[in-house]
């Protein structure tokens, strides 16, 4: 008879493990991006996931631990968008322009923006979406504005987070149907005169 390999046993575990902890951040993503947060129960998301009530409540303390877990792995998704765009030895200019249309870019994906942008701050409340955004996209744009104004007389962490709230209400106007060429040729705008970069007319070319 075979023996059974020891190690085995406990990577399927892992395996089966994340493989339920992904079906129902699917599951949940789906349900709070089609019905909204309040609309959405969690013996709904267990059944959508092929799973039981137990095991989501194994994987997450509540509906609103979940809410804020898959809040958490979209906003991850945005941020490794922009860090994917802007490789290294990238000039800091460059690497400011292509990450901020990466941003508007991931943030067109379906559903993303009501879940960051709207239901987010209702549901965790400001500080707790800010502290989530601030470790992904706000992080990233922080660091590029850091790199690219260098010594200027201003504030980094205020222009980080007054253009961090122009970025989003870009995403947002995209997500109501606005035009979204316009929408980021108008945003890069204000990042390159709020940079004194150039005459506002042109932010990257593309080969």
């Amino acid at each position: 008879m075979q023996q059974a390999n020891p190690s085995r046993s406990p990577r399927s575990n892992r395996e089966r493990t994340e493989a339920t902890r992904h079906a129902l951040l699917e599951a949940a993503r789906a349900l709070f991006v089609s019905k909204g947060y309040g609309d959405t129960s969690t013996p709904e998301v267990s059944v959508a996931a092929g799973t039981t009530r137990g095991a989501l409540y194994h994987h997450f303390v509540d509906k609103r631990d979940l809410f804020r877990q898959v809040l958490q792995r979209e906003a991850e998704a945005v941020r490794s968008d922009i860090v994917a765009a802007a490789p290294a030895g990238l000039g800091a200019y460059e690497a400011l322009i292509a990450g901020s249309e990466a941003y508007l870019q991931a943030m067109a994906v379906p559903g993303r923006t009501r879940l960051l942008l709207l239901d987010g701050p209702a549901v965790l409340g400001l500080a707790e979406i800010a502290a989530i955004d601030e470790s992904n996209a706000a992080e990233t744009l922080h660091a590029g504005l850091a790199a690219a104004v260098g010594g200027d007389d201003v504030s980094i962490d205020a222009l980080s987070k007054l253009l961090s709230a122009a970025f989003d209400r870009a995403a947002l106007e995209i997500d109501a149907g606005g035009d979204p060429e316009a929408v980021k040729a108008a945003m890069l705008w204000l990042l390159q005169r709020a940079l004194g970069k150039g005459d506002g007319k042109t932010a990257r070319k593309r080969k």
